[in-house]
């Protein structure tokens, strides 16, 4: 009969019950004396010394998963983006957002989990039940435009501590950190007025997202306080920026007056690719003969190109009061709906007098 081979030592972590073995005591005992034993139950110094020693000897840590489950908190906060992907190139809209959310989560003792669901090849935002995946976590960050608003609703309601990046109106309830778009939006109106504009027209998407009802208040209010009426045609939606915002479009607004034109920034870009499209195709040089303006910051893409009059959007500054209203829901702090972050005015370089 083959001998049997002996069994491998075991790796890993020392368990608890290695440790009672050692010791020669219960692992209910090596629990409480590990645990600091909050429970006040009596146990012998002698019996304290020798768990103590035991645990030494294996050289036994505490299992920080356990820990946590033990007390009701992972200390782990969710991040879920609505956008297709986490972003790994640091030109990225979203990761500045990032880098202020990690910042903050380490600085209060916090991990991180990002949830990618809406990543190529994940489920996908809107399917049934993805963001119920987010209750892993303590509480969670929601980044993105569009949330599916049915599961949102129902996690709200079941009173789990979420926190949106950017203002939302809906769900009531739901905490948020958002950036001024509407003062930043009416500044840069301020702007052009005072450099002689006076009809100004706002490219925005056909979007009903609060980013963007946001910028169009501001550019409006902005009109008002300069005295400049915000007329028929004075905004302009569009579900297709590319086929509706045309080099004849933008020369028939030139003829009519038209010395500035504004867009907004979305996720895509699409307006603001639009309009510098339109208004080189249509000859007219920036900002010699038109004005052009940014309501945020351009493409990734685009960043190489001279730099748009606009505004600059915290972004890091933003994930960080994210985290801070988020830690808070969690320490028991009184609910808030929102909180707004000023943006930065950025001269640029594409505004100018006109002719």
């Amino acid at each position: 009969m083959a001998e049997k081979e002996p069994k491998a030592a075991r790796r890993g972590r020392p368990r608890q019950a290695e440790v009672a073995r050692l010791a020669g005591v219960s692992q209910t005992t090596v629990s409480l004396v590990l645990g600091g034993n909050k429970q006040g139950i009596v146990i012998q110094e002698a019996t304290r010394e020798r768990v103590l020693l035991a645990a030494r000897t294996l050289g036994y840590v505490p299992d920080p998963a356990a820990r946590r489950l033990a007390a009701a908190r992972n200390n782990l906060l969710g991040v879920f983006s609505f956008t297709a992907t986490f972003p790994t190139a640091v030109e990225h809209s979203y990761y500045r957002f990032l880098v202020g959310i990690e910042q903050e989560a380490a600085a209060r003792g916090y991990d991180l989990v990002l949830f990618t669901g809406s990543s190529t090849g994940g489920a996908g935002a809107g399917a049934p039940g993805a963001l119920d995946r987010v209750r892993l976590a303590d509480g969670c960050l929601l980044l993105g435009r569009h949330v599916p608003a049915e599961q949102l609703r129902r996690l709200v309601d079941d009173g789990f501590p979420l926190v949106h990046l950017g203002r939302r109106d809906e769900p009531e309830g739901l905490a948020w950190a958002g950036a001024d778009y509407a003062a930043a939006s009416a500044e840069v109106v301020g702007h052009l007025a005072g450099l002689g504009h006076r009809r100004i027209v706002l490219v925005r998407e056909d979007d009903d997202a609060p980013a963007s009802s946001d910028r169009q208040r501001g550019f409006l209010a902005g009109l008002a306080a300069a005295g400049l009426p915000g007329r028929d045609g004075a905004v302009v939606r569009t579900a297709r920026p590319a086929a509706d915002i045309t080099a004849a479009w933008v020369r028939a607004r030139h003829a009519e007056g038209v010395t500035a034109f504004v867009a907004e920034e979305t996720d895509t870009g699409d307006a603001w690719r639009a309009l510098r499209a339109a208004v080189a195709a249509a000859g007219l040089a920036v900002p010699e003969a038109v004005s052009l303006a940014l309501l945020g910051s351009p493409p990734a893409d685009l960043s190489d190109q001279p730099v748009p009059t606009g505004f600059d959007i915290p972004r890091a500054e933003l994930g960080a009061a994210a985290v801070r209203l988020l830690t808070g829901l969690l320490a028991g702090a009184e609910q808030r709906s929102g909180s707004l972050v000023a943006c930065t005015f950025r001269p640029g370089t594409t505004a100018a007098p006109p002719p």
